[in-house]
């Protein structure tokens, strides 16, 4: 039996165990096991470009390009335009692509808010590179993502943020509380070419697929009609990104799973968990530099620290203290940006009150379905009485004058007396809204028949990653107005659009496998307009 100091020691020593799971791994942590073991991997096939090639998986590659639409390329082609200019040319794309000659056209620079300020840059490729990118993407992903730690979630197959959550839940319940917070500054900018083509020619032996990535990686950026050559990073926007980037962070899973640690990333948020202060701080200074001299990224010190979990984040949530059992609950940061954005919802006074509760259901919809995952449950009923005291006060200031808001008052029931003493009040909106009166006129089942759901209510099933997690989503416009809620029951799930907050039926679709679906019809009342 070990002590708590020896335990620290051994987690923060840069060396491997002489026994037990961590002995497993190469000193260079190049390779997992499985992949060592499996000298005839798919990989090893220097045919794959014939599986790229394939007519089936390339009309497969533009189905999924089509349903997530996205906005058109440097060639302006959108994607509604590209089938009928793609036909002539399909088997001359497929000959480029058997001959390794095919030559991805240059990315459209477009820059986004982030949430935490500055800009994130994408790169927007053209309709027909994307295909090609998801026709790479569905035969290289049941190659290379078996060959992954099993602490990595992100944008891989049947794994989600809230499996990344609740391991690193039980590990804070097991003792490890405290965490080194890693930010990797610019990561996807930052990406070495060659030590990421590198990883890739170990596992992938068809020359033509790695020199078709390379010239993907290298295709630059256009921008106000000046191309910008790229000698490094993946640019976000493109298909393979996030497949890359994990083979590129991969290295860093193996030398973690090498030093014992117990540890959680999510694409390049990475929370590594120790049981002391001391193991901390001295792991954060070895990885650093691994990271810095080996990996050639960039570690953000600003953002980076050692800390407790409780005083930390991890992808939205972050947790109570260990003698309080280390609930989930969700970061105060991510609390109040929804609260940022229900105000802005619910601040239009002058706004058709069906268009704001359609609007304000499409994103708690989405928002609600990641965070019900929380522990703390009265944070959700607090925030959703605060919502309908917000709609409360944007009903107020919709019924303006007094006249107005004492005949509205009485025709939904008021004493006349009540009414008049309420509307000729001058008290602002927000005080009116938690008066008794205008509760028991508007109660919850009102809303709730509007759309507005149930926040602490936990649903199955539930979506599994955060809102617009996906680095494609704000660009290539998934988010219509319209549109069935899609559920995967068979593992992951995901949104293909909102909720039609105008029809008289909500359609859900539930997928029950790989080749099966259910579609339900739920219809609602929706009482007159306030």
């Amino acid at each position: 039996m070990t002590t708590r100091g020896q335990s620290d020691a051994d987690e923060a020593s840069p060396e491997p165990r002489d026994s037990g799971e961590a002995a497993k791994y190469s000193p260079l942590g190049v390779l997992s096991t499985r992949a060592n073991e499996q000298k005839e991997s798919p990989g090893q096939n220097d045919k794959l470009m014939e599986q790229v090639a394939d007519p089936a998986n390339l009309n497969t590659a533009w189905k999924r390009v089509r349903e997530n639409g996205g906005a058109p390329g440097i060639d302006g082609i959108t994607v509604h335009a590209f089938l009928e200019r793609a036909k002539p040319r399909s088997e001359a794309l497929r000959r480029e692509l058997l001959e390794g000659n095919y030559r991805p056209s240059p990315l459209r620079r477009v820059k986004i808010p982030k949430p935490s300020g500055g800009e994130r840059l994408l790169g927007i490729p053209t309709v027909q590179d994307r295909v090609v990118q998801q026709a790479f993407l569905q035969v290289l992903q049941p190659i290379l993502d078996p060959t992954f730690s099993d602490h990595s979630y992100g944008f891989r197959p049947n794994r989600s943020a809230h499996q990344a959550v609740a391991s690193a839940q039980a590990y804070i319940q097991q003792g490890y509380d405290w965490v080194v917070d890693f930010d990797l500054e610019a990561f996807f900018d930052r990406v070495n070419h060659d030590r990421l083509m590198s990883r890739l020619g170990q596992r992938i032996a068809d020359k033509r697929v790695c020199w078709t990535i390379r010239r993907f990686l290298q295709a630059g950026v256009m921008e106000k009609a000046v191309l910008s050559p790229a000698t490094e990073g993946t640019p976000q926007g493109g298909s393979l990104s996030p497949l890359l980037a994990n083979l590129v962070l991969d290295e860093l899973d193996k030398e973690l799973e090498r030093r014992g640690l117990r540890f959680v990333r999510y694409a390049d948020d990475c929370n590594v968990y120790l049981r002391s202060e001391r193991a901390a701080d001295n792991a954060f200074e070895k990885l650093t530099r691994f990271i810095e001299d080996m990996l050639k990224l960039k570690v953000n010190r600003a953002k980076s620290a050692v800390g407790r979990p409780w005083e930390r984040k991890l992808l939205g949530f972050s947790f109570t203290r260990a003698k309080e059992g280390a609930k989930r609950r969700i970061a105060p940061k991510a609390l109040a940006k929804a609260k940022e954005r229900i105000r802005e919802l619910t601040m239009k006074g002058h706004a058709n009150f069906e268009a704001t509760m359609a609007e304000l259901k499409r994103f708690l919809t989405g928002w609600l379905g990641y965070f019900r995952f929380c522990q703390t449950p009265s944070v959700l009923i607090r925030l959703e009485e605060w919502t309908r005291r917000r709609l409360r006060s944007l009903i107020w200031r919709q019924w303006k004058r007094g006249t107005t808001r004492y005949r509205e008052l009485v025709k939904r029931g008021a004493d006349s007396g009540d009414a008049a003493k309420l509307a000729g009040s001058s008290d602002g909106p927000w005080h009116i809204s938690r008066t008794p009166l205008l509760s028991q006129i508007f109660p919850k089942t009102v809303f709730a028949a509007y759309g507005l759901p149930q926040f602490h209510a936990s649903p199955s099933p539930s979506f599994t990653e955060p809102p617009d997690a996906d680095p494609h989503v704000r660009w290539c416009n998934r988010e219509s107005p319209q549109g069935p809620t899609y559920v995967n029951f068979a593992g992951r799930s995901r949104r293909s659009g909102a909720l039609d907050g105008a029809a008289c039926h909500r359609n859900v679709v539930i997928l029950l496998g790989p080749a099966s679906c259910l579609t339900l019809a739920f219809p609602h009342y929706r009482p007159p307009c306030p």
